[in-house]
């Protein structure tokens, strides 16, 4: 299974920007999918995710700013940024847990590989 993200780069302070998770390969189910960034310095940080059951749980720095959906067709996440600001800008992962095919009993833990977000007049 991969995950790949796409959609970040270059934003001024109070742009907007989507990112997309899209998750694909042996899934049989999907049981969650989060954001995760790390900037320079900084340890890794929850940035918004959700679950299968509907849960969704967003970190303290980006509440009312940025907004996470899914689409369960595609195998999808999306988190729509609002009101950038410069100290949103690192690099941000996707965290899936899934139940692969073969053992869909046993969840899979994946990351995508980054996608840079930078914030910067």
């Amino acid at each position: 299974v991969q995950v790949v993200e796409s959609g970040g780069g270059l934003a001024q302070p109070g742009d907007s920007l989507t990112l997309s998770c899209e998750a694909s390969g042996s899934i049989h189910s999907i049981n969650y999918m989060g954001w995760y960034r790390k900037a320079p310095g900084k340890e890794r940080e929850l940035v918004a995710d959700f679950t299968s059951g509907g849960r969704t749980n967003y970190g303290d720095t980006v509440k009312g700013r940025f907004s996470i959906s899914g689409d369960n067709f595609k195998n999808t996440a999306y988190l729509q940024m609002n009101r950038l600001k410069p100290e949103d800008t690192a690099v941000y992962y996707c965290k899936v847990l899934y139940l692969d095919q073969a053992t869909p009993w046993e969840p899979v833990e994946v990351w995508g590989k980054g996608n840079l977000v930078t914030v910067s007049s």
